[in-house]
């Protein structure tokens, strides 16, 4: 079974967040929602509560398959100030492991250099961010171990693509056909 991270920071977008926590859910891949705020309950940017499954320090992120790190502001930049999370990326990226990002979200990885030369999009703004990304203003993008998406209007199919990327093309459909989409 294939072990999805997705990270929650105060300030997340909603969308960006359970979209990808249900549909990787429907493939059958084991989704942990982990929070690096310090405790389990962690608000949106609307207000909004979620309960994460675990903490950052509870977790063995080298263990999953890919990390999720949805957008959203301040979401995306308490993300890009959590040093556990970006030796996580450093490592994931050295491995050749699946990083997926949305929305502002990008922003993390770029600091880090992890896109420089790969196809990428963001959020419309967002791009000063992504050092030596080649910023493509698609819905999503996919090089190498690098998944984008543009934003909360493109949730559904930046979910649809980590399924295709982890269990393949064939399971992205179904569950694209289960939803309707």
């Amino acid at each position: 079974m294939k072990r999805v991270v997705i990270v929650f920071a105060d300030g997340f977008e909603e969308v960006e967040a359970i979209t990808p926590v249900d549909v990787l859910r429907r493939a059958g891949c084991d989704v942990q929602m982990v929070s690096i705020t310090g405790k389990k309950e962690v608000t949106s940017t609307r207000g909004v509560r979620i309960i994460a499954d675990a903490l950052w320090e509870e977790i063995s992120a080298e263990e999953a398959d890919m990390i999720v790190l949805p957008g959203g502001q301040p979401g995306a930049g308490n993300l890009d100030r959590h040093e556990g999370l970006k030796k996580a990326l450093q490592r994931f990226a050295q491995e050749g492991k699946w990083i997926a990002a949305i929305c502002a979200a990008p922003l993390v990885p770029g600091h880090l250099g992890l896109l420089k030369g790969k196809k990428v999009t963001c959020f419309p703004g967002t791009e000063k961010e992504l050092e030596g990304a080649l910023c493509t203003g698609n819905p999503v993008e996919s090089d190498g171990f690098v998944l984008t998406g543009k934003g909360a209007g493109v949730a559904l199919p930046f979910s649809l693509l980590l399924v295709e990327k982890l269990l393949g093309k064939e399971k992205a459909e179904e569950i694209k056909h289960r939803m309707m989409a």
